[in-house]
């Protein structure tokens, strides 16, 4: 077969086996079908202390133990900065397949930009057969790295337009380290003294028909301390706090940034913090922008957690670096989709047995 795009593959009529999910892992509600229980908060006056910052502290914090996602507004982020970077996206996510190709990390070293590899549905000697695809997983996928502080770059690629400075994506990395600070300090836990690396990156989920049978990005919780989304105003954020129980889709609100905790933000807070519980779902109507700055400590930084509250147990048996805490999550999920599928086949082979028997009694 020959590869195939996401471009082509949107087309299509009929989605490729590849990309249908099981139907347990199935988008149980709609993209746009909005709830409102994700807190909504306004950071304004956040840094000028006093009962205002308490009274946001706590709002942070309550959000952090029941979701462990919500949104914040009155960031302070230029509204002008956040346009022309969704301008700049979308003009990424406009070019051909090929031409996306052309933006590897090792072609840009100073800012690291790569677009992932599995850009085409080509044959894989790696990926199982029955390997299942996210609708995010393909071309229309884009990450950019700066390790260390803050500075700005340009993108000389003549697809960019060559010359146009980008001042460190939204000039928001430090507000991120300073969202898990504050909540931190409100849950009277002191710092590791680690330092923090970001990670942003470019998603657009391409409408396509029959959304229903696939995700855009599959449940997950991020590994690192804390991520900051921009998203549009289409819809498809989901989250979970009882275990895919039940989801809810989070409403988009003009201007905000959502905030999800991850797994390295779990740890610290001993448990007490959830990290968010999310995926991303696709529709039939308007393809989905997205832009997240990921936070992560590094690979060598110790994790475990900062307090642990009279009563409590540690969530971990020992503390581990980042990197080992990282590679422990992979096999668990490796772990946990090799017994779902050993269950799946032997389902089958019990379904199977009755028929077998009906046709030698015959």
């Amino acid at each position: 077969m020959a590869p195939s795009t996401l471009t082509a593959l949107a087309e299509e009529k009929t989605l490729q086996a590849s990309f249908v999910r099981d139907e347990d892992e199935r988008p149980k509600v709609a993209y746009n079908h909005f709830s409102n229980e994700i807190p909504v908060i306004s950071v304004a006056g956040i840094d000028d202390g006093g009962e205002k910052r308490g009274e946001i502290c706590d709002k942070i914090v309550k959000a952090c133990e029941e979701w462990g996602v919500f949104q914040i507004v009155d960031h302070g982020v230029d509204a002008k900065l956040v346009s022309e970077m969704t301008t700049l996206a979308k003009e990424f996510f406009a070019l051909p397949p090929e031409e996306k190709l052309r933006f590897d990390m090792q072609q840009v070293v100073d800012a690291r930009l790569a677009s992932k590899r599995i850009l085409f549905l080509h044959e894989d000697k790696a990926r199982p057969k029955d390997y299942k695809f996210s609708w995010g997983m393909l071309e229309n996928h884009l990450t950019v790295s700066i390790h260390g502080r803050p500075k700005t770059f340009i993108l000389e690629e003549r697809q960019f337009k060559a010359g146009r400075e980008i001042v460190t994506f939204f000039s928001y990395p430090t507000r991120t380290e300073r969202l898990f600070k504050v909540a931190r300090q409100a849950g009277g836990m002191e710092s590791d003294g680690s330092r923090n690396t970001d990670r942003r990156r470019w998603n657009l989920l391409a409408s396509f028909s029959g959304p229903d049978l696939t995700l855009g990005l599959k449940r997950h919780t991020d590994p690192g301390t804390i991520t900051l989304l921009l998203q549009d105003t289409v819809g498809g954020l989901q989250a979970t706090r009882d275990n895919g129980k039940t989801w809810i889709t989070v409403q988009p609100v003009d201007g905000a940034f959502v905030v999800n905790l991850g797994d390295h933000g779990h740890y610290l807070s001993n448990g007490r913090f959830k990290n968010a519980d999310h995926q991303a779902v696709v529709n039939s109507n308007s393809s989905r922008l997205s832009i997240a700055t990921f936070q992560n400590p590094a690979p060598d930084a110790i994790v475990y957690p900062l307090k642990i509250r009279e009563g409590e147990k540690s969530v971990l048996d020992e503390p581990m670096t980042f990197a080992e805490m990282y590679r422990r999550k992979m096999s668990k999920d490796i772990e946990i989709a090799m017994k779902k599928k050993l269950a799946k086949e032997q389902l089958l082979k019990d379904l199977e047995t009755p028929k077998l028997s009906l046709k030698r009694s015959c």
